[in-house]
């Protein structure tokens, strides 16, 4: 099967018209990233680029990492003509390639956690210089703080983004509906330029996903931080390549916040229990502390199981995300009314994932 969807990808490369729509970007990435997986596999087992388990972790036997480097892979293919003539996003591919280049090395060596947040403090410079940024304030200061605000976004995000991936699936499942969540918003927006950008990431983790999520089998292979880091950090910059809409800042950041609200609630409760708890001190044990205190982990007790913790994560991300929908030509206070929303949504939640605490005796140390 793999096999046979290398063969369907390229027939499509040779035959595809020189404008191809999303759903045919999304197909072609999906194959890809498929047909590529399992011998990117076989490199990660080659090379020791293994997880262990260990009595931190969930999974029972040496799992490959490296999975990630299919799915740029299938991306930076698909997507590569139009990263020619778009400045912007040519500055997110390359910025991509460099931190899953980072990534891989992570995996098979292990790299800090200081030179991480050096690599993703450079690479969002980057996209931000070439106009990946908020547009939310005038003036001079204005833009100062503007790119400010870009670049805890996108660090944000990346770091998130590779926190929630602790479970078999769920990174990868969560970062296709993302990428769809903000197709449907682009062409809602009219931004028509980034939907088959959207749909060719969401597309690429579809095809992975059947390697990282199997019925009654666990994953043959992980994003690895080749993967989830690079993943989150075009995730992040794909959010704010374009403006949400025009004249209102408040919706303009009402709208990826509401789509990334589930990756931003679990990494400020996390970060405000670990200081309140005294767990974490300093800004360095911050980068470095790894627990089992996310919301996938304390979901997980809660349901009984991962399938059913990351189902019920799935379905709240979408819930949030289908109501940035609704803020398409909203004016400032609208944008407000929607926030507060999925505020109180997330405080039920949290209400709910805190029953985990007491009866998984606390937050243990975890694998992320």
């Amino acid at each position: 099967m793999p096999l046979a969807a290398l063969i369907a990808a390229g027939i499509w490369f040779l035959l595809r018209p020189p404008i191809a729509g999303p759903l045919e970007i999304g197909a072609a990435a999906f194959l890809i990233a498929y047909g590529l997986t399992p011998g990117v596999r076989l490199m990660a087992l080659g090379a020791g680029a293994l997880d262990h388990p260990d009595a931190r972790k969930t999974h029972a036997s040496p799992t490959p990492r490296l999975g990630g480097v299919a799915v740029i892979a299938a991306f930076i293919m698909v997507t590569g003509r139009r990263a020619v003539a778009d400045p912007e996003l040519l500055a997110i591919g390359i910025a991509a390639l460099v931190l899953m280049a980072a990534g891989a090395l992570d995996d098979l060596r292990g790299l800090s956690a200081r030179w991480r947040l050096l690599l993703q403090v450079g690479c969002a410079a980057g996209v931000i210089g070439a106009g990946v940024q908020l547009h939310l304030l005038p003036g001079p200061t204005g833009h100062a703080v503007d790119f400010v605000l870009s670049m805890i976004w996108i660090i944000g995000i990346t770091n998130a983004y590779n926190f929630i991936d602790g479970i078999d699936g769920l990174a990868t499942a969560l970062g296709a509906l993302l990428s769809l969540l903000l197709a449907i918003a682009a062409a809602s927006a009219g931004q028509t330029s980034l939907i088959p950008v959207c749909a060719a990431l969401s597309g690429a983790l579809l095809g992975f996903l059947p390697h990282n999520l199997r019925a009654g089998k666990p994953a043959s292979i992980f994003l690895g931080d080749a993967g989830s880091a690079c993943i989150g950090f075009v995730l992040a910059s794909l959010a704010i390549k374009e403006d949400w809409t025009d004249g209102d800042p408040l919706v303009s950041l009402a709208v990826p916040s509401l789509i990334f609200s589930v990756l931003i609630y679990d990494m400020v409760q996390t970060t405000i229990v670990r200081i309140a708890s005294g767990r974490v001190r300093t800004f360095r044990q911050w980068i470095d502390y790894t627990g089992r205190d996310h919301i996938h982990h304390r979901l997980t007790v809660v349901l009984g199981g991962p399938r059913r913790a990351l189902a019920l994560i799935l379905a709240l991300a979408l819930g949030l995300g289908l109501s940035a929908l609704g803020l398409r030509g909203g004016a400032g206070g609208q944008a407000l009314v929607f926030l507060l929303h999925g505020m109180l949504i997330l405080l039920v939640v949290e209400i709910l994932v805190g029953a985990a605490r007491p009866r998984a005796g606390g937050p243990e140390p975890g694998n992320r």
